[in-house]
């Protein structure tokens, strides 16, 4: 049975919404009321996404990399609702399967972009709405792989560890804003980004999770849910595990 939560008053952008963590969460948060702000770079996904509200989110095609795309999406979607007062990043890649030492400069660079230059940028341009409002609740979507390190992902690992300290200063910086900001660490989940690896390391990262099995979308979205809820009323600056055991810390 689902937890209840009231949240008719809340608008909430999903960046990687159109798909996995960031869809489940977002079909979450809209059964409890939330008006929903897809951002997604893919909008056949998005459009296919859509499709499968009973009321039709906002969704607009944005790259997390590029800054004046995300202040305008951000723009659009307080204009279209009145506000935003909550977020989700859960937009990321992979990155190649391979030696930290045998990455090419550009493949380096557009993990590092992506997971952690584009929660900056995210982060940045959202952050001013909520201050105005005087509340806002955020979840950084980071990784085990941030707190332990997963060999052959080593531009993922840093990018995601990079994701957790930039979440702890927020938090700290936003404290006494009723304003939010968490980062959750799990372990792999079936989605799309498994295209991105190789059966190799998908069973490395199976082998690790205690429980024996991949983490289910519809789980996180449970654990954020609360995150992004007014229910949590004091924790900020968090790393909330969901690992199925592996964590060591």
């Amino acid at each position: 049975m689902q937890a209840s939560y009231d949240m008719h008053k809340d608008v909430a952008v999903i960046t990687g919404g159109a798909m996995g963590i960031g869809l489940a969460c977002a079909r979450r948060l809209a059964s409890h009321g939330a008006k929903i702000a897809l951002w997604d770079v893919d909008k056949d996904a998005l459009d296919a996404a859509a499709a499968s509200f009973d009321s039709a989110p906002l969704c607009l095609q944005v790259d997390i990399t590029n800054p004046d795309e995300i202040n305008a999406a951000a723009a659009r979607t307080a204009e279209n609702f009145g506000s935003i007062t909550q977020l989700l990043n859960s937009a990321g890649i992979a990155g190649a399967a391979i030696p930290t030492i045998e990455y090419s400069t550009r493949e380096w660079e557009q993990v590092i972009d992506l997971n952690l230059n584009g929660t900056f940028f995210v982060n940045r341009a959202i952050l001013p709405f909520m201050q105005a409002n005087k509340y806002g609740r955020i979840v950084n979507v980071a990784s085990i792989a941030g707190k332990e390190g997963n060999p052959n992902a080593g531009a993922y690992s840093a990018s995601k560890a990079g994701v957790i300290g930039l979440t702890k200063t927020l938090g700290k910086e936003m404290a006494g804003q009723d304003i939010a900001v968490n980062c959750i660490t799990p372990a792999a989940a079936k989605t799309r980004i498994f295209d991105q690896i190789t059966q190799e390391h998908i069973d490395y990262m199976l082998a690790k999770i205690p429980r024996g099995r991949f983490l289910l979308v519809e789980e996180i979205a449970s654990m954020v849910t609360w995150l992004l809820s007014r229910e949590n009323s004091f924790t900020t600056a968090g790393v909330f595990d969901i690992s199925g055991g592996r964590a060591t810390y």
